[in-house]
């Protein structure tokens, strides 16, 4: 773990140090989001394989089962209307395309999450390959959720969570600082690449968030008498500071967030950051440059390459106070 101040200098340490940056009184803020099984395998009635990778839900107002963003491989020779069972009991139909990708319809002999928790696959970065078989596979599948996952509706994890156990937070919490769950669904527009000539440009797509109200409350209480708000991740971050009020306070809420944050913002709930170290042209690394600024993270990241740190979802952390 490399830890960066705002005094300037990075150290490094491994991530079991953490609770010895807390103080008393601190707050970590975590999202709670966790993983759906939205990776779909099947195949057509000529036996050619097709995957059907979730995206985001989207409200259509059948009279039953699902409607959903998806991708789907090979597109090009994908019909509308056509229909995959996957597993027993689950039905995935192909509505029609949108901007390239597909709006699908899930139905199932039982509730559509029961059925994506039985036939679906947790959804691993692309990096990570498995076979079907491949033991290793479920181990996975445990191990790219967070210790405080519980609300289902995420393409990919909060990654940052991901270096947290149960027993690091017994000991958060021994140094006398609390936790607070927030959520926000990650969706692949998270991952997708800034495109547009300038930063300020792009436009970040809409992500499921709540903030509920005893978060809000420990956020305020943790202003109120001087502690240190840590964001456990950009996504904790972006739920922060879209319910943030000038003075640092925030409001309990929940709905749909495009809160896009790059440099030149100004932070008003967030104090210290645990994050990992993400692709270029990406709004993550926007809004960590945002937050440190931009040469020192370039500097921090000089540091991390001739360190050899290690990148994506698995890999390092940097905490930066």
């Amino acid at each position: 773990m490399a830890v960066c101040r705002s005094t300037g200098g990075i150290t490094h340490h491994r991530f079991s140090d953490l609770p010895g940056f807390l103080r008393r009184g601190d707050l970590l803020v975590v999202n709670d989001t966790k993983v759906i099984r939205g990776r779909l395998r099947t195949r057509k009635d000529t036996g050619a394989f097709v995957e059907i990778f979730l995206l985001a839900r989207r409200d259509g107002g059948e009279e039953e089962g699902e409607t959903w963003e998806a991708l789907a491989r090979p597109s090009r020779r994908l019909r509308e209307g056509m229909e995959f069972r996957v597993g027993t009991g689950l039905c995935v139909t192909l509505l029609r395309r949108e901007e390239g990708q597909w709006l699908v319809r899930l139905t199932a002999d039982v509730p559509v999450p029961m059925a994506l928790e039985r036939v679906g696959e947790v959804p691993l970065p692309p990096y990570i390959r498995r076979s079907v078989d491949d033991p290793a596979a479920s181990v996975d599948a445990e191990r790219y959720q967070t210790v405080f996952a519980a609300s289902p509706g995420s393409v990919a994890a909060p990654t940052a969570g991901l270096h947290f156990d149960v027993e690091m937070l017994g000991e958060v919490r021994d140094r006398g600082a609390d936790v607070a769950p927030v959520t926000l669904s990650v969706g692949y527009g998270t991952f997708s690449p800034i495109r547009t000539k300038e930063v300020e440009s792009y436009r970040i797509h809409a992500e499921p968030y709540r903030l509920p109200s005893d978060t809000a409350a420990a956020v305020n209480a943790t202003r109120d008498r001087g502690g240190r708000v840590i964001a456990v991740g950009t996504t904790s971050v972006r739920v922060l500071e879209t319910r943030a009020r000038e003075d640092g306070r925030v409001e309990p809420a929940e709905g749909m967030t495009r809160h896009y944050i790059y440099p030149g913002y100004r932070f008003r709930a967030v104090d210290a950051l645990v994050t990992n170290f993400h692709l270029p042209r990406s709004s993550l690394l926007a809004l960590v440059m945002a937050f440190a600024g931009v040469e020192p993270i370039r500097e921090a990241y000089r540091v991390a390459v001739e360190q050899e740190y290690r990148f994506f979802s698995y890999g390092d952390a940097m905490l930066i106070l």
